[in-house]
């Protein structure tokens, strides 16, 4: 799989991305940001890189999807780590069931997300899940590529450990690309037209 590594511009923004990886938790946020940009702008039509710019702009995307992630997630790591502490089997996995439904939600708000930068689709439980009923195959399709290249991705802890920093942002777009073009398709997400003001932060 060439994307993200077929243009020196894509190359040189992993680059960044795992530099960036060595400042703890900014750096994770900035690459979620970046991740954000790249699909906003493919999602237009745009070149999607260099999209390193502006670090401010992309720390607030990674803070406000990082913030879905922990409301999507709290409740199914809390019943988990409650059964966990309690022996209790059934709020266990209960807690599991919760915590896999919301990781299955997160693809579809982040590409929603991503077009006009409108935070109300990440707040939405229902919608977000509702889209993933609606991806139907081609949204599972792309769960069978992203897993076998986070997988794959652990081959850079065999470089001393650091080569992870730049599989692991490799990994990461192609997560994004692959999920983005399920719901950009599905949704036409791409169409143009779109009023300018749309791609301001509604947050």
């Amino acid at each position: 799989m060439l994307f993200p590594l077929q243009s020196r511009a894509s190359r040189r923004d992993i680059l960044f991305g795992a530099l960036w990886l060595l400042v703890p938790g900014i750096g994770w946020l900035l690459n979620m940001g970046h991740r954000v940009r790249v699909v906003h702008r493919m999602q237009r039509g745009i070149t999607p890189w260099p999209a390193w710019g502006e670090p401010r702009e992309l720390l607030r995307h990674g803070v406000v999807t990082f913030t879905g992630m922990v409301w999507y997630g709290w409740p199914g790591v809390t019943l988990t780590g409650l059964g966990l502490h309690l022996e209790a089997r059934a709020l266990t996995i209960t807690g599991v069931g919760l915590f896999l439904l919301a990781v299955s939600a997160i693809p579809g708000y982040m590409s929603h997300y991503c077009r006009a930068y409108d935070c109300r689709e990440i707040f939405d439980p229902f919608r977000a899940l509702s889209r993933v009923r609606q991806g139907g195959a081609a949204y599972w399709k792309a769960w069978s590529i992203v897993v076998p290249v986070m997988l794959s991705s652990s081959v850079g802890l065999l470089a001393l450990g650091i080569g992870f920093l730049w599989t692991s942002v490799w990994f990461w777009q192609v997560a994004a690309f692959c999920f983005a073009t399920v719901f950009t398709q599905g949704f036409d997400l791409d169409r143009r037209g779109t009023a300018s003001h749309q791609s301001k932060p509604d947050c």
